[in-house]
């Protein structure tokens, strides 16, 4: 692994694990004089207890990056978890780094981890040298835009977020800057189609790749994690030619179909028509301009294969919606981590950590989970999430599982997709309704009720699917916090219209599998 080659340097310039962007100014020119630190360390193995894959790949990734720097001639010192010399946190291994090869001047990328941002914020305080962060150039809006756009709103709206940034980058629009193109901003209307069975869904790329020697080592340092692991087997893209592959074969062979089908869900295939593009864009290997405008460019070349539905529904996706949750991370953080609008309090399943549950749906994509580090948004919404949020779950609980189980989960992307959309414990910054459903829209996007023990017609009585009891449960337990939501009064008219012994038949449904949750 990299080694300085010097005993002493003017400049520290330190690099996180989700900062690996080559194309970065920093790297335009070498300085013998300036020494790249990357560490690996327990305080960000330890901080929530994650999947054993997303360790090994931001390792992995960090490790490739580090080689990558060294091989263009930079200084970088590689610190790995099993260094006797390493300290196990950022400011003790900063301090004793600076003092060991007398560094005058300390720089950093701005984190986007409030947690991070602070920590290092508060070391430089106290630095007897002198400091400067820099900007990751990575997003496309700045830390504020969201803020800035949305001042004195109590909702922050995503579709003005969207057509702004459209605007900006000039992405899918007419000649005229304004106008988008086909006069329509969005296709979300047709990308809500449920798989045909006789739809061939295409194999995922595979990367190869072994993990033995980190595992090894994530065991030996006693590292908790959960999830599983082939550890010869290793299966998602860390390097940044492997991640413009992905790109590649994704626009090839998925992209024609991923606008009409990216909600949809099956026990047939993980990925379906979803790129898996994420973690590489998180840890910022490759960056969310190119992958839209090689997209675009694809698509532009393809108009006859490819219809806007498809391209439109990928692009908003990053420059809308990735874009749009970063910016309401650092408009609401920290007190966004602490919100509980409808003040649940319920504990997790025990199976979010094993998978056993009868429950086809939420075995399925729990198991999923577990094996692949990953799962497409719809079943984290629509399956994991709406659960959790009928059941009453603590939000605390849920964000922490969903922090560590995925591999392309940071906080700044987790944390407003969990407690936001998916919980609605913001009371509705993020989005204008919880999202809930029955076992009708799981049925209607999936083959997941097929062959479940539990029947997804029934409210009530014997293998009654448990979110349709939980549901109606739901609604009458917040009626003074929802009722007058405009976006979901359907819902508390039809409740309205029930008979009184039919509700009690559903809210004694519900309350037994909430005091039952383990066993369902």
């Amino acid at each position: 692994m990299s080694k300085p080659s010097s005993t002493s340097y003017h400049t520290l310039r330190f690099i996180l694990g989700d900062q690996l962007n080559q194309q970065h100014s920093w790297y335009t020119e070498t300085n013998d004089q300036t020494l790249y630190v990357v560490m690996e360390m327990l305080q960000e193995t330890n901080y929530v207890r994650h999947h054993i894959q997303k360790v090994v790949g931001f390792f992995m990734a960090m490790r490739a990056f580090a080689q990558d720097l060294t091989t263009k001639g930079h200084h970088v010192l590689y610190l790995r978890l099993d260094d006797p010399k390493n300290l196990q946190s950022i400011p003790d291994n900063l301090s004793r780094l600076i003092q060991h090869y007398d560094i005058q001047h300390f720089e950093y990328q701005l984190p986007d981890e409030y947690r991070l941002d602070v920590q290092l914020s508060n070391f430089c305080k106290n630095l007897a040298i002198s400091y400067k962060a820099y900007d990751t150039e990575h997003f496309l809006s700045a830390r504020n835009a969201v803020e800035e756009q949305f001042k004195n709103k109590k909702t922050y709206l995503l579709e003005s977020f969207y057509r702004k940034m459209r605007r900006h980058y000039n992405i899918l629009m007419e000649e005229d800057g304004k106008t988008p193109l086909t006069g329509k901003w969005n296709y979300d209307a047709a990308n809500r189609k449920k798989i045909p069975k006789k739809l061939v869904i295409p194999p995922p790329i595979q990367f190869m790749q072994d993990a033995t020697e980190i595992v090894e080592m994530l065991h030996q340092k006693g590292v908790q994690t959960i999830g599983n692991i082939t550890t010869e087997y290793f299966d998602f893209p860390v390097t940044r030619s492997e991640n413009l592959q992905l790109l590649e074969h994704f626009l090839q062979i998925r992209l024609a179909n991923f606008g009409a089908y990216q909600d949809a869900m099956t026990r047939r295939d993980y990925l379906l028509f979803h790129s898996k593009l994420s973690f590489g864009m998180n840890a910022k290997i490759i960056s969310p301009l190119e992958v839209i405008e090689a997209s675009v460019s694809y698509w532009q070349k393809h108009q006859n294969i490819i219809d806007i539905a498809q391209i439109e529904g990928f692009v908003r996706q990053i420059l809308g919606w990735r874009e749009y949750m970063r910016g309401i991370y650092w408009a609401k953080m920290p007190a966004f981590a602490t919100m509980n609008y409808f003040d649940h309090q319920a504990p997790l399943p025990d199976f979010y950590w094993t998978g056993e549950t009868k429950m086809n749906c939420l075995q399925h994509s729990i198991q999923q989970s577990l094996d692949k580090a990953y799962a497409h948004h719809i079943q984290r919404l629509m399956v994991t999430g709406n659960f959790a949020l009928l059941l009453g779950v603590n939000p605390d609980e849920l964000d922490a599982w969903y922090l560590g189980i995925y591999m392309d989960a940071i906080e700044w992307v987790e944390i407003t997709n969990t407690r936001g959309m998916s919980q609605f414990a913001d009371g509705g910054i993020v989005g204008t309704k919880p999202y809930v459903s029955s076992a009708n829209y799981i049925n209607k996007m999936g083959d997941y009720c097929a062959n479940c023990q539990y029947d997804r017609k029934r409210k009530y009585g014997k293998d009654a699917c448990p979110f349709n009891s939980l549901y109606w449960e739901f609604y009458d337990r917040h009626t003074d916090k929802l009722q007058k939501n405009p976006r979901i009064g359907m819902a508390y008219r039809t409740w309205a219209k029930m008979d009184s012994e039919e509700k009690v038949k559903i809210l004694e449904q519900a309350r037994y599998y909430k005091e039952n949750a383990n066993d369902l």
